[in-house]
């Protein structure tokens, strides 16, 4: 029976707050409440001195030594080396670096690789991303998705979902305002993300309903073309853009909203939408990358092509007409969403830590 004490996790932190930054703070938590010893080593800590970070290629040495110092000093004294990769760059400087690490010191290694960019970066770079992953005692993904993409290149991968913080995140009393709705967008603002879609897509829902707000939850290099944009189509009075919000914030976000919308054209598994379904509020999203493996249009969420935003404006003023199809939408999302729970992750995740182990010692 393998014991496992010491786990550490090789990802970035906020700031910037990102999908894989929350990933990372949330997975260390929840491992420390199952009474492990977790390390983080992070791939994005702060340039020091600060100016640094302003000159391209010392900026990188600045980086990259104090990584691979802090590296080996962890993961020496680790039973599990949990790296958190993404695709590109990335994955080169301190994914591939933390395996080849972890190894050397005789560590089993966990890659839990995520991303929607993951077949395209194959494609180009796969036989250099395969020397690494032969290292790894494990593959994980937070979705079907991302394990198909895996199987193409003849790689197996499990699923072990994303973590919900279900004490923020949880469905609260609440019925559709159809005289005021309150449409939001969670995700940062940049071009994959596409929010001028979904502000195209208000600006039709505003026509119908001229008391419909929306707020905008992110930050990000768009936010001035965004911000032109609203100007342009003369919704400033009706569309707040309130920056970067806390875990607690969102979590409020989503539980006074009506409608989340997500207009992203390149996704895996969306924590937005995973957080919006737990917190009971209905969601209409593009049907880009794993999306259509996370939610099931007209079952659990109502999807769209990408870059259509009357299809989107549609598919709102339909919820906001009728109560029953937001009711199914609702209670079959609260459903969907159970599997992100950690009791559940943890059961996965721990069978893997185990598994990787045991490799080694064999």
């Amino acid at each position: 029976m393998t014991t496992i004490k010491k786990v550490v996790i090789v990802g970035p932190l906020a700031p910037p707050a990102g999908g894989m930054a929350n990933q990372t703070r949330q997975l260390a938590e929840f491992l420390k409440g199952e009474q492990l010893d977790v390390d983080i080593v992070q791939v994005n800590a702060a340039y020091k001195p600060l100016w640094v970070g302003k000159v391209p290629i010392l900026r990188a040495f600045f980086r990259l030594i104090p990584y691979f110092i802090s590296l080996k000093k962890q993961c020496n004294s680790a039973d599990v080396v949990h790296v958190m990769a993404n695709s590109g760059w990335s994955w080169h400087l301190f994914a591939a670096p933390a395996i080849f690490i972890a190894r050397r010191l005789n560590k089993p290694v966990i890659v839990n690789y995520r991303g929607g960019y993951a077949r395209d970066f194959f494609d180009k770079s796969w036989s250099i991303v395969e020397k690494s992953l032969n290292k790894a005692q494990a593959i994980l993904v937070p979705s079907i998705f991302l394990q198909e993409v895996f199987d193409d290149f003849g790689k197996t991968a499990q699923v072990v979902p994303n973590v919900l913080n279900q004490s923020l995140f949880f469905a609260t009393e609440k019925l559709i305002n159809t005289d005021k709705p309150h449409l939001i967008v969670t995700r940062n603002l940049e071009a994959i993300y596409d929010v001028a879609t979904a502000i195209n897509a208000f600006a039709i829902v505003k026509k119908q309903y001229p008391q419909a707000q929306m707020s905008v939850a992110g930050t990000g290099l768009e936010l001035s073309s965004l911000q032109e944009q609203v100007r342009n189509l003369k919704l400033e009075q009706s569309v707040a853009f309130t920056g970067r919000l806390s875990p607690s914030e969102m979590a409020k976000l989503y539980q006074q909203a009506d409608i989340m919308l997500n207009t992203s054209t390149v996704d895996n598994t969306p924590n937005s939408i995973i957080e919006a379904l737990a917190c009971g509020t209905p969601v209409v999203s593009t049907n880009v990358g794993g999306i259509p493996k996370l939610v099931t249009h007209q079952h659990d969420a109502l999807l769209v092509e990408a870059g259509d935003d009357k299809q989107m404006a549609n598919w709102v003023i339909t919820l906001l007409k009728q109560e029953e199809l937001s009711a199914k939408l609702i209670k079959n999302g609260l459903t969907t969403i159970e599997k992100f729970y950690w009791p559940n992750v943890w059961q996965s995740l721990k069978a893997c830590y185990d598994g990787a182990i045991e490799k080694i010692d064999k």
